[in-house]
């Protein structure tokens, strides 16, 4: 059992895996702080120096106790930082189109390129080999 699971684990498919998730997450951050530090900023400026983070709709107010201290967390519907999300995901799938796009483009080229290659001349048949044979034999 042990050298099945070392089987598995050292197979090329199984490492491709596990470097594209890492390097997935490292990506889902470098999205998100593009999202929330580039993108972000100036879009809640040109609406009016709205910040997607803070748009909440209140469905319960917190509860403070007599010494101001909160009891219980008000209860939002934070639809700033769904919106937040959906543009990280759609940067995410706009750069996943444009990879695949370009990475069917390149298969593309390399199979009309392979297809353009002269074929390889044809030998001869063996018809003509044995009309050889019999031509050689012919002249002893």
């Amino acid at each position: 059992m042990l050298k099945e699971l070392k089987a598995f684990i050292m197979r090329g498919n199984l490492l491709d895996l596990a470097v594209a998730v890492i390097i997935a997450g490292a990506f889902g951050a470098v999205v998100t702080s593009f999202t929330n530090d580039i993108i972000m900023p100036p879009l809640g400026m040109l609406l009016g120096g709205v910040d997607f983070s803070d748009l909440a709709l209140t469905l319960k107010a917190a509860e403070l106790g007599p010494d101001g201290a909160v009891t219980a967390e008000a209860v939002q519907l934070r639809y700033g930082m769904f919106i937040q999300t959906v543009i990280d995901f759609l940067i995410i799938a706009t750069v996943i189109f444009m990879v695949v796009k370009a990475y069917n483009h390149a298969q593309e080229s390399f199979k009309k390129k392979e297809e353009e290659a002269p074929a390889a001349p044809a030998g001869p048949t063996t018809e003509q080999l044995l009309a050889e044979i019999r031509d050689l034999l012919s002249k002893r």
